[in-house]
């Protein structure tokens, strides 16, 4: 009775991974575009953040059947992998810097609603799988979690900048914070795997 609902956790784990993978990677190319059209900071590293979700969860999906110290070597890559994200907004960042232009505030807001509702369908569909299959699980659902709170944040930098301070440092301010949450992100996963493959060993 217990390998059966072990089998169907795993099960139900696998199908919440691929819909979480497929709706990151559907975003990804919507965010992506408006963030290069409006040129705003926030969205470009939300969509690079997009991105980075679809990849982890395929790696997810890859890794569920390994050992308990072969995921937390995959989940030492994922916390890699979730800087990037912040690598590149503190690139694109500095290039604002230079041409401190704010982007257009309704497309900013709207896009950044969109983004929410993602997330958080994401979060819910991983929310009850947290504890399970360690690190990577972990990851998936920091990410989602993560990104959910930054799409709130994106979507008040586009109503400061509509209504009150018409300025590329509300998107900016926003984008730099993204990338500090990736980072933390990281260290979190980081440490949750280095533990796993200690106990493993």
């Amino acid at each position: 009775m217990e390998i059966t609902n072990i089998a169907a956790d795993n099960s139900a784990l696998r199908s919440a991974v691929k819909i979480v993978a497929l709706a990151n990677l559907a975003f990804f190319g919507v965010e992506f575009a408006v963030a290069l059209s409006i040129g705003s900071v926030s969205l470009f590293a939300d969509s690079v953040d997009f991105l980075e979700d679809a990849s982890v969860n395929v790696l997810i999906l890859m890794a569920l059947g390994w050992s308990v110290r072969s995921r937390a070597r995959v989940g030492m890559v994922l916390a890699a992998i979730l800087l990037i994200p912040a690598i590149a907004t503190i690139w694109t960042a500095w290039q604002k810097f230079t041409v401190p232009i704010a982007p257009e505030p309704f497309a900013l807001s709207l896009t950044g609603l969109g983004a929410l509702a993602i997330n958080l369908s994401c979060a819910m569909l991983l929310v009850r799988f947290r504890h399970q299959g360690g690190s990577l699980t972990k990851a998936a659902f920091l990410s989602a979690r993560n990104d959910a709170i930054a799409n709130i944040a994106i979507v008040g930098a586009g109503l400061v900048t509509a209504f009150w301070w018409t300025s590329a440092w509300p998107d900016l301010i926003v984008g730099l914070g993204i990338a500090i949450m990736n980072a933390d992100a990281a260290r979190e996963i980081w440490t949750a795997a280095r533990e796993e493959h200690r106990a493993a060993a």
